[in-house]
């Protein structure tokens, strides 16, 4: 699929979903184009727009926004010094084995996402 197709098919997506709907049968010619042409799309932003894997800084923040707590907060949490959390979410450092586990703990977050894995 070239840019061109990729651009013409996200539109005709568009124009498609404004008339195919949870109640559209899978039979329908609009509903099967729609799915088609998605799958294109997906292969295409697959291919040329990867989703990169988030850094441990950018999980750390997401997670404390979700939380509602600030570095002191996060930092008494896991038993550091607010300094170190700030190198943390400024990648100036990463954590050691022992507080990558409390954070997958205390934080609830896949210790392979802490680890880069």
């Amino acid at each position: 699929m070239t840019k061109k197709q990729y651009e013409v098919a996200c539109e005709r997506i568009e124009e498609l979903l404004k008339t195919v709907g949870n109640e559209t049968s899978q039979d329908d010619k609009n509903f099967i184009e729609l799915d088609f042409l998605s799958d294109l799309v997906a292969d295409y932003e697959e291919k040329y727009f990867p989703v990169e894997k988030p850094s441990l800084k950018e999980i750390l923040k997401l997670r404390m926004f979700e939380m509602d707590i600030n570095q002191v907060k996060l930092s008494e949490l896991l038993n550091v010094s607010p300094s170190r959390i700030s190198e943390y979410l400024t990648g100036k450092s990463e954590p050691t084995l022992k507080v990558a586990r409390e954070i997958s703990k205390k934080l609830n977050i896949d210790a392979s996402v802490i680890l880069g894995v």
